[in-house]
């Protein structure tokens, strides 16, 4: 395992209300036969303020579990996640999600998806619309507000997703796959996109991906999970240097690769453990 005592943070001034701390977290569920499903067992990991995490490991690992028992929106079995020194129970306060499937509301329009968060919180809504409007700028929107989700394309959904994510300003934004059905040329720009904004506000993150060149060129930390039930393995911290600008340029670089090749070392295992098991089932 590779790790360092000097994880990056965020600028000075960055509260610890920022922080994610998860300890012993544990999630088991009841199969349609009633039966026991332990999904996750004794997850330990802390995200400091500010830091860019990812997770990765072989399918059905837990990591989307993980993710929804950080937001609230699931309750763990045993052990606790906190963020900020408080205990989650419940929703979450701060925290944007963004999903691998678009959660846009079809029926409206692109500055509508992007004005609900604003307006849930109580701003006044000739704000949330200006606010909407420069987050829209600020993914190359603009001119897009009156367009609904089916009259976009996959990178343009992805886009008003990012902004909705973004535009209250979270301490905590959760990423469970987001860019994964999207073609390589726009997943690229979208990676360079979010680094960019991210830059900006520097929230803590959870990344999910399966894209392990995603998570090494993304990322301040990458987290290794064992296959089903999902715990942690590795940790490995990334030391290419930030700002770190285009991604596909961070790829050709030779600590990149070297980095992909460890943390490649330490996946491999769970990939062919998980798919061996699978094998087994079909068999």
């Amino acid at each position: 395992m590779v790790e360092t005592s000097t994880p990056h943070v965020a600028k000075p001034g960055a509260e610890d209300e920022a922080r994610i701390n998860i300890v012993g977290l544990t999630k088991r569920y009841l199969t349609p036969k009633g039966e026991v499903f332990t999904a996750i067992r004794d997850v330990t990991l802390t995200v400091e303020p500010g830091q860019f995490c990812a997770i990765v490991g072989p399918t059905g690992c837990g990591k989307s579990t993980t993710l929804a028992q950080v937001s609230g929106l699931e309750q763990p079995s045993s052990g606790s996640v906190s963020v900020g020194n408080q205990i989650v129970d419940g929703i979450t306060r701060g925290v944007s999600y963004m999903f691998q499937a678009d959660a846009l509301f079809p029926w409206k329009s692109v500055l509508g998806n992007v004005m609900i968060g604003p307006l849930l919180l109580g701003t006044p809504k000739a704000e949330a619309t200006g606010l909407a409007k420069d987050w829209l700028r600020r993914v190359g929107l603009a001119g897009f507000e009156d367009r609904f989700p089916h009259q976009l394309s996959g990178g343009m959904r992805k886009r008003v997703a990012m902004a909705a994510a973004l535009i209250n300003n979270p301490r905590i934004l959760l990423m469970d796959e987001p860019f994964g059905a999207l073609d390589v040329q726009t997943k690229a720009i979208m990676q360079t996109e979010l680094l960019q904004l991210w830059e900006e506000l520097r929230p803590s993150v959870l990344f999910i991906t399966h894209d392990l060149d995603e998570a090494v060129a993304l990322s301040d930390r990458v987290v290794i999970m064992t296959s089903s039930p999902g715990s942690v393995k590795d940790i490995f911290d990334i030391d290419l240097p930030r700002p770190r600008g285009d991604v596909q340029h961070i790829r050709h670089e030779q600590r990149f690769l070297e980095l992909q090749g460890q943390i490649w070392e330490s996946l491999k295992d769970e990939v062919t453990r998980a798919y061996e098991r699978s094998a087994a089932v079909a068999a």
